[in-house]
């Protein structure tokens, strides 16, 4: 489902928070992910894992999808870039369901009660908007993989 006009503006007014919050929502994602799927830390490099470079992309990658989430095109090519990375590590779909899970309940663990409901919808559907498109590219660079 395509996010609503109300949706979009939801998640550009995050941008400030993003900014602010962006690296503890994600620490607190990879932690709580890796923890509850442990067999989820062989896709990770351990080394940024530890030195905080994996949290601090993520939320570098968020930060730019809620400012760019009316013009995606301007994301093509760090989107076509994560693509290729998760082609080259074979994720596959159901995983973009946990990751979807951990990240929305990291927004709202380091959030409290600044997530409401509203902005937690749009989150939800920005975030598949976003994985939907992933999928379908990764499935297509598997598709040249094995042809």
């Amino acid at each position: 489902m395509p996010l609503s006009p109300e949706q979009i503006q939801l998640i550009k007014a995050t941008v400030p928070v993003l900014q602010q919050h962006g690296t503890t929502i994600t620490t607190v994602f990879y932690n709580n992910m890796l923890t509850a799927h442990p067999e989820l830390n062989a896709v990770f490099n351990n080394a940024n894992k530890v030195n905080g470079h994996q949290p601090r992309a993520l939320a570098g990658a968020l930060f730019a999808y809620a400012s760019h989430i009316d013009d995606l095109g301007a994301l093509g090519p760090a989107v076509e870039l994560i693509c290729n990375k998760h082609a080259s590590l074979y994720i596959q779909p159901e995983q973009y369901q946990i990751v979807g899970k951990f990240l929305l309940e990291a927004m709202g663990e380091v959030l409290g009660d600044a997530l409401t409901p509203e902005i937690l919808d749009a989150w939800a559907t920005a975030y598949w908007q976003l994985a939907d498109l992933m999928i379908g590219r990764e499935a297509e660079l598997y598709k040249q993989a094995d042809g």
